[in-house]
């Protein structure tokens, strides 16, 4: 097995959601699992995609984390760069120490 040992995290427009979810599903070989949340984008880089996330000054976003090894999360990234290129699809990786289940 794998080490697993990075944190992938995606963050999106929700318009966004099923598509890339979708690929995600579709290629467990990158990502056997994986975590989404609704979140909200801040900043002057962040679409607002209507009148409401004009007014708040914020954009609905989702926010998907997969722990898995960095080959992996690098070729994820590519992959997805590849089959959905977007400027409003941000991405970051960040170590992990360790990952289990508690039993």
């Amino acid at each position: 097995m794998k080490q697993l040992d990075t944190c992938l995290t995606i963050v999106f427009p929700r318009a966004l959601e099923e598509n890339l979810v979708d690929h995600l599903l579709d290629h467990p070989e990158y990502a056997a699992g994986f975590t989404t949340m609704q979140v909200e984008g801040h900043g002057q880089a962040v679409a607002r995609h209507s009148i409401e996330e004009e007014v708040r000054g914020r954009a609905r976003r989702v926010q998907i984390q997969v722990v898995l090894n960095g080959e992996d999360a690098r070729a994820l990234i590519t992959h997805l760069k590849t089959a959905l290129p977007s400027k409003e699809i941000a991405y970051w990786m960040m170590p992990v120490i360790e990952f289990g289940r508690f039993a």
